[in-house]
């Protein structure tokens, strides 16, 4: 009798179903009919603009930003177009938010809408770009995405950390871009009794031999200070390829540490030595 009676319930429940579905079925078809349409015209813009930006008549930055309005804009479209279907007005939508969302979709909201103005104005200020090496948070990262909440960007170590758009604002930001020049510096000590010409023609030499480092500009030596037992000397250079700035910098520093003992140069802050002689 209990099977019968499971059986019954399951047999009244699909008869339900199927009435709910045939009289529903207009909108169901012109739901999916929706999507299906603006999944298409969002593929087909999307397609579009990726190709002005392989032809260079749009900046990839541009190109980038273009493309994640045209989905949240084909987000928005279907559901309002489905929900409208439906018989589910905006406001509806606003008295139910406003009835059950409370204080906790107040806070949220602002922070949220806080990041969300925050990612327009990086957006529209571009003070990077996807792709371009920053120095942030004491660490180097090269920007993966620039969404409307977060900003997306993956450190030297690998690592994928998605950053507040409000933060970035909030922060002092260093950016190497892609493939524009910058220059690099070693600073060394060596004590007074060097000729400086001596010192400077080490360095250049180290500079000349460090794959990466441009010819032009050309490199150059400043003395920038005198020390009690040393002079500093700083060996400036110049690089534009940015992904490898750190495995230059290190390359550099090798180098000189090499052409200065090659030509018999001590680097050994002399002033330490005389504090442990004495």
């Amino acid at each position: 009798m209990a099977g019968e009676a499971w059986i019954m319930s399951l047999l009244e429940y699909l008869d339900v179903l199927g009435q709910w579905f045939l009289s529903n079925l207009d909108k169901l078809v012109f739901s999916i009919f929706t999507l299906v349409v603006v999944y298409i015209a969002y593929r087909v813009s999307v397609r579009e603009i990726r190709s002005l930006a392989e032809r260079k008549k749009l900046q990839d930055h541009l190109a980038y930003t273009l493309t994640r309005i045209t989905k949240w804009a084909s987000i928005a479209v279907v559901l309002l177009a489905i929900l409208a279907q439906w018989g589910v007005t905006l406001g509806v939508i606003a008295g139910v938010l406003a009835i059950f969302g409370g204080t906790i979709i107040g806070f949220a909201a602002v922070n949220t809408l806080g990041n969300a103005l925050a990612g327009l104005i990086v957006m529209t200020s571009k003070p990077f770009e996807v792709g371009d090496r920053i120095f942030f948070n004491n660490q180097f990262a090269d920007v993966v995405t620039i969404d409307v909440i977060y900003t997306k960007m993956r450190t030297l170590d690998n690592v994928l950390v998605s950053v507040p758009n409000q933060e970035l604002l909030k922060s002092e930001i260093d950016n190497y871009g892609k493939k524009k020049v910058v220059r690099r510096h070693c600073t060394v000590t060596p004590g007074f009794e060097y000729d400086s010409e001596d010192v400077q023609e080490a360095l250049l030499e180290a500079a000349g031999n460090v794959k990466g480092v441009l010819t032009e500009p050309k490199p150059y030596v400043w003395i920038t200070q005198f020390q009690n037992y040393a002079v500093e000397y700083n060996l400036y250079v110049f690089i534009n390829d940015i992904k490898r700035l750190p495995e230059i910098d290190a390359d550099l520093h090798r180098e000189v540490l090499r052409t200065c003992k090659a030509h018999k140069i001590d680097i050994t802050t002399p002033l330490l030595l005389k504090q442990l002689k004495q």
